[in-house]
Protein backbone atom coordinates (compact mmCIF):
# COMPACT_ATOMS: atom_id res chain seq x y z
CA UNK A 1 0.00 0.00 0.00
CA UNK A 2 1.22 3.47 -0.86
CA UNK A 3 -0.23 6.36 0.44
CA UNK A 4 -1.15 9.37 -1.92
CA UNK A 5 0.16 12.66 -0.52
CA UNK A 6 3.55 14.17 -0.26
CA UNK A 7 6.54 12.97 0.25
CA UNK A 8 8.07 13.92 3.50
CA UNK A 9 11.56 13.97 3.98
CA UNK A 10 13.38 12.44 7.65
CA UNK A 11 17.11 13.66 6.88
CA UNK A 12 20.41 12.30 7.82
CA UNK A 13 22.78 13.59 10.19
CA UNK A 14 26.07 13.29 10.74
CA UNK A 15 28.11 13.79 13.99
CA UNK A 16 31.29 16.00 13.02
CA UNK A 17 32.72 15.24 16.52
CA UNK A 18 31.44 13.62 19.92
CA UNK A 19 33.42 14.46 22.94
CA UNK A 20 31.96 13.21 26.38
CA UNK A 21 32.62 15.77 28.94
CA UNK A 22 31.29 14.45 31.94
CA UNK A 23 28.01 12.47 33.66
CA UNK A 24 25.44 13.68 35.54
CA UNK A 25 24.25 11.99 38.53
CA UNK A 26 21.61 10.18 36.89
CA UNK A 27 23.77 8.01 35.22
CA UNK A 28 23.64 10.45 31.66
CA UNK A 29 26.20 11.42 29.67
CA UNK A 30 27.37 15.12 29.06
CA UNK A 31 28.53 15.65 25.64
CA UNK A 32 29.56 18.15 22.89
CA UNK A 33 29.27 17.49 19.56
CA UNK A 34 28.25 19.35 15.95
CA UNK A 35 25.49 17.79 14.46
CA UNK A 36 25.75 18.43 10.50
CA UNK A 37 22.16 17.26 8.81
CA UNK A 38 22.24 15.72 5.04
CA UNK A 39 20.29 16.27 1.81
CA UNK A 40 19.34 12.15 2.04
CA UNK A 41 16.92 10.02 4.38
CA UNK A 42 13.83 8.34 4.84
CA UNK A 43 10.90 9.50 3.38
CA UNK A 44 7.59 9.48 5.46
CA UNK A 45 3.73 10.15 3.88
CA UNK A 46 1.04 10.22 5.65
CA UNK A 47 -2.95 10.47 5.72
CA UNK A 48 -5.39 11.73 8.58
CA UNK A 49 -8.08 9.36 9.62
CA UNK A 50 -10.94 10.92 11.47
CA UNK A 51 -11.42 7.77 14.31
CA UNK A 52 -8.03 8.77 16.37
CA UNK A 53 -6.04 5.78 15.16
CA UNK A 54 -2.33 5.67 14.66
CA UNK A 55 -1.60 3.20 12.34
CA UNK A 56 1.87 2.42 10.30
CA UNK A 57 0.49 1.14 6.95
CA UNK A 58 4.02 -0.75 6.79
CA UNK A 59 5.72 -1.94 10.30
CA UNK A 60 9.32 -2.37 10.10
CA UNK A 61 10.75 -5.76 11.00
CA UNK A 62 11.24 -6.88 14.32
CA UNK A 63 9.94 -3.69 15.85
CA UNK A 64 6.67 -3.74 17.57
CA UNK A 65 3.85 -1.19 16.68
CA UNK A 66 4.24 0.37 20.70
CA UNK A 67 7.76 0.62 20.28
CA UNK A 68 7.85 2.74 17.10
CA UNK A 69 9.40 5.84 17.46
CA UNK A 70 7.28 7.40 15.15
CA UNK A 71 4.02 6.13 16.19
CA UNK A 72 5.56 6.97 20.29
CA UNK A 73 5.85 10.57 18.23
CA UNK A 74 2.32 10.82 16.76
CA UNK A 75 0.71 9.30 20.47
CA UNK A 76 2.46 11.80 22.16
CA UNK A 77 1.48 14.69 20.00
CA UNK A 78 -1.92 13.26 20.25
CA UNK A 79 -1.88 13.34 24.09
CA UNK A 80 -0.52 16.42 24.55
CA UNK A 81 -3.55 17.99 23.19
CA UNK A 82 -6.29 15.73 23.20
CA UNK A 83 -6.03 15.43 19.19
CA UNK A 84 -9.17 13.44 17.97
CA UNK A 85 -7.63 12.73 14.76
CA UNK A 86 -5.75 9.63 13.96
CA UNK A 87 -3.31 9.54 11.07
CA UNK A 88 -1.96 6.52 8.93
CA UNK A 89 1.60 6.55 8.44
CA UNK A 90 4.21 4.71 5.89
CA UNK A 91 7.67 4.99 5.75
CA UNK A 92 9.71 4.40 2.62
CA UNK A 93 13.07 3.28 4.55
CA UNK A 94 16.19 4.51 3.10
CA UNK A 95 18.96 4.89 6.12
CA UNK A 96 20.23 1.95 8.14
CA UNK A 97 18.91 0.90 11.50
CA UNK A 98 21.25 1.08 14.20
CA UNK A 99 23.84 3.09 11.80
CA UNK A 100 24.50 6.44 14.08
CA UNK A 101 22.82 8.91 11.27
CA UNK A 102 19.68 9.50 12.90
CA UNK A 103 17.30 7.14 11.11
CA UNK A 104 14.58 6.40 13.93
CA UNK A 105 15.13 9.76 15.81
CA UNK A 106 14.81 11.79 12.44
CA UNK A 107 11.57 9.49 11.58
CA UNK A 108 10.20 10.82 14.72
CA UNK A 109 10.76 14.49 14.26
CA UNK A 110 9.31 14.38 10.61
CA UNK A 111 6.20 12.90 12.26
CA UNK A 112 5.96 15.69 14.95
CA UNK A 113 6.38 18.62 12.26
CA UNK A 114 4.00 16.98 9.73
CA UNK A 115 1.38 16.22 12.17
CA UNK A 116 1.61 19.84 13.88
CA UNK A 117 1.18 21.14 10.55
CA UNK A 118 -1.73 18.01 9.50
CA UNK A 119 -3.77 18.73 12.80
CA UNK A 120 -3.39 22.12 12.70
CA UNK A 121 -2.42 22.09 15.98
CA UNK A 122 0.10 25.26 15.70
CA UNK A 123 2.56 24.11 18.41
CA UNK A 124 5.90 26.55 18.68
CA UNK A 125 9.31 24.60 18.07
CA UNK A 126 10.18 24.88 21.65
CA UNK A 127 6.93 22.74 22.75
CA UNK A 128 7.94 20.10 19.75
CA UNK A 129 11.35 20.11 21.29
CA UNK A 130 10.21 19.13 24.23
CA UNK A 131 7.93 15.98 23.15
CA UNK A 132 10.93 15.14 21.27
CA UNK A 133 13.15 14.66 24.17
CA UNK A 134 10.84 12.62 25.81
CA UNK A 135 11.53 10.34 22.48
CA UNK A 136 15.18 10.32 22.76
CA UNK A 137 18.17 12.56 22.54
CA UNK A 138 18.63 13.07 19.10
CA UNK A 139 15.30 14.05 18.28
CA UNK A 140 15.22 17.92 19.27
CA UNK A 141 18.55 18.55 17.16
CA UNK A 142 16.23 17.52 13.89
CA UNK A 143 13.29 19.54 15.44
CA UNK A 144 15.63 22.67 15.77
CA UNK A 145 16.65 21.96 11.86
CA UNK A 146 19.85 23.54 11.86
CA UNK A 147 23.38 22.93 11.79
CA UNK A 148 24.14 22.71 15.56
CA UNK A 149 27.22 22.62 18.34
CA UNK A 150 24.73 20.47 20.83
CA UNK A 151 26.25 20.27 24.71
CA UNK A 152 24.12 18.88 27.83
CA UNK A 153 23.28 15.37 26.84
CA UNK A 154 22.37 16.80 23.23
CA UNK A 155 19.47 19.18 24.29
CA UNK A 156 21.36 22.21 24.41
CA UNK A 157 21.46 23.35 20.63
CA UNK A 158 23.07 26.03 18.80
CA UNK A 159 22.92 27.21 15.59
CA UNK A 160 26.37 27.57 14.03
CA UNK A 161 27.62 27.93 10.56
CA UNK A 162 29.92 25.77 8.52
CA UNK A 163 31.12 25.90 4.93
CA UNK A 164 29.15 24.11 2.68
CA UNK A 165 30.23 19.90 2.22
CA UNK A 166 29.95 17.05 0.54
CA UNK A 167 30.06 13.71 2.40
CA UNK A 168 30.89 9.96 1.52
CA UNK A 169 28.89 8.21 4.40
CA UNK A 170 29.96 4.40 4.71
CA UNK A 171 26.99 2.17 6.08
CA UNK A 172 28.17 -1.35 8.00
CA UNK A 173 25.80 -4.34 7.40
CA UNK A 174 25.68 -4.07 11.46
CA UNK A 175 24.55 -2.38 13.91
CA UNK A 176 26.24 -1.01 17.41
CA UNK A 177 24.49 -1.01 21.14
CA UNK A 178 24.03 2.61 21.78
CA UNK A 179 23.96 1.47 25.73
CA UNK A 180 27.03 -1.34 25.93
CA UNK A 181 29.11 1.66 24.60
CA UNK A 182 27.68 4.46 26.85
CA UNK A 183 28.06 1.56 29.95
CA UNK A 184 31.49 0.62 28.64
CA UNK A 185 34.14 0.82 31.49
CA UNK A 186 36.80 1.73 28.91
CA UNK A 187 34.93 4.65 27.43
CA UNK A 188 36.82 8.25 28.29
CA UNK A 189 34.76 10.73 29.64
CA UNK A 190 36.79 13.78 30.51
CA UNK A 191 37.23 15.50 27.50
CA UNK A 192 38.07 18.74 27.77
CA UNK A 193 35.07 20.91 26.99
CA UNK A 194 35.32 23.33 23.96
CA UNK A 195 33.71 26.47 23.42
CA UNK A 196 30.87 27.48 21.07
CA UNK A 197 33.48 30.14 19.49
CA UNK A 198 35.39 27.46 18.40
CA UNK A 199 32.86 27.19 15.56
CA UNK A 200 33.15 30.69 13.75
CA UNK A 201 32.57 30.40 9.97
CA UNK A 202 35.06 28.38 8.21
CA UNK A 203 36.63 26.95 11.21
CA UNK A 204 38.35 23.94 10.61
CA UNK A 205 35.77 21.40 12.85
CA UNK A 206 38.37 18.37 12.68
CA UNK A 207 41.77 19.73 13.45
CA UNK A 208 41.01 19.37 17.57
CA UNK A 209 37.68 17.54 17.80
CA UNK A 210 37.45 13.15 17.92
CA UNK A 211 34.75 10.92 18.22
CA UNK A 212 35.00 9.19 21.95
CA UNK A 213 33.11 6.76 21.11
CA UNK A 214 34.81 5.64 17.91
CA UNK A 215 37.79 3.68 20.01
CA UNK A 216 35.05 1.39 22.47
CA UNK A 217 33.07 0.75 18.82
CA UNK A 218 36.00 -0.32 17.05
CA UNK A 219 37.41 -2.72 19.92
CA UNK A 220 33.42 -4.00 19.81
CA UNK A 221 33.37 -4.23 16.29
CA UNK A 222 36.86 -3.97 14.71
CA UNK A 223 35.12 -4.04 11.14
CA UNK A 224 34.77 -0.37 11.82
CA UNK A 225 38.10 0.11 11.87
CA UNK A 226 38.65 -1.11 8.61
CA UNK A 227 35.98 0.71 7.14
CA UNK A 228 37.34 4.02 8.46
CA UNK A 229 41.24 2.69 7.41
CA UNK A 230 39.59 2.57 4.44
CA UNK A 231 37.76 6.01 4.12
CA UNK A 232 41.34 7.70 5.68
CA UNK A 233 42.69 7.53 2.66
CA UNK A 234 40.31 10.65 1.23
CA UNK A 235 40.96 12.64 4.27
CA UNK A 236 39.83 12.66 7.96
CA UNK A 237 37.48 9.88 8.58
CA UNK A 238 35.75 9.16 11.91
CA UNK A 239 32.81 7.37 13.36
CA UNK A 240 29.25 8.86 13.66
CA UNK A 241 27.52 8.86 16.63
CA UNK A 242 27.54 5.32 18.72
CA UNK A 243 28.45 4.05 14.78
CA UNK A 244 28.42 1.84 12.59
CA UNK A 245 28.42 4.55 9.81
CA UNK A 246 31.34 6.28 9.05
CA UNK A 247 31.98 9.65 7.26
CA UNK A 248 34.65 11.57 5.25
CA UNK A 249 34.05 15.48 4.36
CA UNK A 250 35.01 16.92 1.03
CA UNK A 251 35.14 20.28 -1.18
CA UNK A 252 32.92 19.02 -3.94
CA UNK A 253 30.58 16.22 -5.28
CA UNK A 254 32.91 15.10 -8.01
CA UNK A 255 35.41 13.92 -5.19
CA UNK A 256 32.91 12.23 -3.08
CA UNK A 257 31.34 10.71 -6.09
CA UNK A 258 35.00 9.41 -7.32
CA UNK A 259 35.92 8.06 -3.70
CA UNK A 260 32.54 6.43 -3.57
CA UNK A 261 33.55 4.49 -7.45
CA UNK A 262 36.92 3.47 -5.92
CA UNK A 263 34.81 1.52 -3.16
CA UNK A 264 35.43 -2.06 -2.24
CA UNK A 265 32.55 -4.58 -3.59
CA UNK A 266 32.16 -5.87 0.26
CA UNK A 267 31.12 -2.16 1.46
CA UNK A 268 28.30 -0.08 0.82
CA UNK A 269 28.04 3.75 1.49
CA UNK A 270 26.16 6.91 0.34
CA UNK A 271 27.06 10.62 -1.52
CA UNK A 272 25.30 13.15 0.79
CA UNK A 273 25.28 17.10 0.88
CA UNK A 274 25.37 19.29 4.21
CA UNK A 275 22.04 21.01 4.32
CA UNK A 276 22.15 24.07 6.67
CA UNK A 277 18.25 24.30 7.21
CA UNK A 278 15.82 21.02 7.85
CA UNK A 279 13.19 20.63 4.84
CA UNK A 280 10.47 21.05 7.18
CA UNK A 281 11.85 23.52 9.22
CA UNK A 282 8.63 26.30 8.05
CA UNK A 283 6.06 23.43 9.62
CA UNK A 284 6.67 24.47 13.46
CA UNK A 285 6.64 28.26 14.35
CA UNK A 286 9.57 30.03 15.17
Amino acid sequence: MILDGPDYLAPAKINLFLHVVGRRSDGYHLLQTVFRLLDCGDVLRFQIREDGLINRINPLPNVSHDEDLIVRAAKALQKISNQRLGVDIELEKKLPMGGGVGGGSSDAATALLVLNHLWQMKLSREQLIGIGLTLGADVPVFLFGKTSFAEGIGEELHEISLPQAWYLVLTPPFSVSTKDIFNSSELTRDTKPIKLTAFSAGADVFSKTHNDLEPVAIKSCPDIGRYIKWLSQFGNARMTGSGSSVFCEFATETMAQEALRQLPQDMKGFVAASCDTHPLHHLADV
